[in-house]
């Protein structure tokens, strides 16, 4: 019996052993579920903060964004039927801005192409990122492939100091950048229209010139890279018209002015502006009794969007038949800013045109276009766009010349 009750001993160890392993297992069961629970609720709350904290930074960003956020001028919508792909190479110069502008509120796609020698990337700079514009800084010498329905070729400097500072570059441009211009247009089927200039005309023989008029020009003169370029021009816009059937226009473009001139552009507006606002003599070459006419840009971009919409393919004059002598614009101009400035005559220029007018018959007849802005009054706005430029001290102030909705 004792020997039995001996025997029952390790059992009841074992017993009692695994009793409290199993309590073992149940505590630690018990602690790992309390333990996970924990867990649980950490990563809980700890997710819930990360929310909260992110929620705030998306405020903040939000908020930040809505402050930065560029608006553009409400644009025109266009159906798929009637919005244009439109290139404007020079497009962000004087001009070229000003029909990007044009073209924008009425709603079409806009890419300019410039290679920045006489545009500055400022004057288009209120378009950049809308889904309409687009800004290619790309040299015309050289190819461009693109798809548009019509190519507005303005790219070219168009002041004496610009186009004789580079003599070669403005041939190049007008001769190897007009090529390629129509090389784009003949490969899309689109219409160009060509920027001359009334400088095709030279020193004219005939008062006032008519678009008949072959012109008279010294073909080695110091002007000649920006006159024969332009003429060589023409020869090829109707070289490609007669030969692939290309659908070209031609303005022929008179003096022009209005803000976004470049302030050291040397033409005669932005001159003597600036000499008199800084009262400085005003400077006129030669006699002055030679004459020029003067229109502003808005009128000048309303005859370029006719032409190219029109149905005539003939060279047009486009500029403002009221015709000044340098001295009286001088004047003018400096009864209008003011000050102290004395006109100085100085040594006139070579083959300096005598007299310059245009004749617009055909503009009235085929486009129903005639200037309508006033001189003074497109003096008068000029003069405060300089006056602001004068103004800056830091690229931070902008001079920034909205889009002129009111000659839409």
């Amino acid at each position: 019996m004792l020997t039995a009750c001996k025997r029952c001993i390790p059992y009841r160890k074992m017993k009692y052993v695994a009793i409290i392993l199993l309590f073992a297992v149940v505590v630690a069961v018990a602690y790992g579920s309390l333990s996970s629970l924990n867990e649980k609720e950490r990563v809980r709350r700890y997710d819930d903060s990360i929310h909260n904290e992110l929620s705030i930074l998306e405020e903040k960003i939000s908020h930040l964004e809505q402050q930065g956020k560029k608006s553009f001028p409400d644009v025109k919508f266009l159906t798929y039927k009637d919005r244009k792909r439109i290139l404007i190479s020079g497009g962000a110069g004087f001009v070229g801005s000003h029909l990007v502008d044009r073209l924008m509120l009425a709603g079409h796609e806009v890419t300019v192409a410039d290679n920045f020698f006489t545009g500055r990337k400022r004057n288009v700079e209120h378009w950049i990122g809308h889904e309409n514009f687009e800004l290619l800084h790309h040299d015309i010498v050289n190819p461009l492939f693109i798809e548009v329905d019509q190519i507005y070729h303005l790219a070219s400097p168009a002041s004496p100091p610009n186009y004789m500072y580079n003599p070669i570059k403005t041939i190049k441009t007008n001769t190897i950048g007009t090529i390629n211009m129509l090389g784009l247009a003949k490969r899309v089927r689109g219409r160009l229209l060509l920027a001359s200039t009334s400088e095709v005309y030279g020193d004219p023989e005939v008062h006032p010139q008519t678009e008949d008029y072959w012109g008279h020009v010294n073909p080695i003169g110091p002007r000649a890279c920006y006159d024969e370029g332009k003429r060589v021009a023409e020869t090829m816009c109707y070289a490609y018209q007669k030969q692939d059937k290309i659908e070209v226009r031609v303005a022929r473009i008179f003096n022009t002015f209005g803000p976004r001139m470049h302030m050291n552009d040397g033409r005669v507006v932005s001159n003597f502006i600036l000499q008199a606002l800084q009262n400085e003599s005003i400077t006129v070459y030669g006699d002055g009794s030679q004459t020029r006419s003067f229109q502003y840009v808005s009128d000048l971009v309303d005859g370029l969007i006719k032409l190219m919409n029109s149905n005539y393919s003939q060279p047009v004059n486009l500029g403002n038949p009221e015709e000044h002598t340098i001295m009286d614009f001088a004047r003018i101009i400096k009864n209008l800013v003011g000050g102290s400035s004395k006109v100085e005559k100085r040594t006139a220029m070579e083959d300096d045109p005598r007299r310059r007018r245009p004749d617009i018959t055909r503009a009235k007849k085929y486009l129903d276009w005639e200037p309508k802005v006033q001189m003074l009054t497109g003096i008068n706005r000029t003069i405060e766009y300089f006056k602001n430029e004068l103004r800056r001290s830091h690229h931070s102030q902008r001079n920034f010349h909205a889009p002129e909705l009111g000659f839409l």
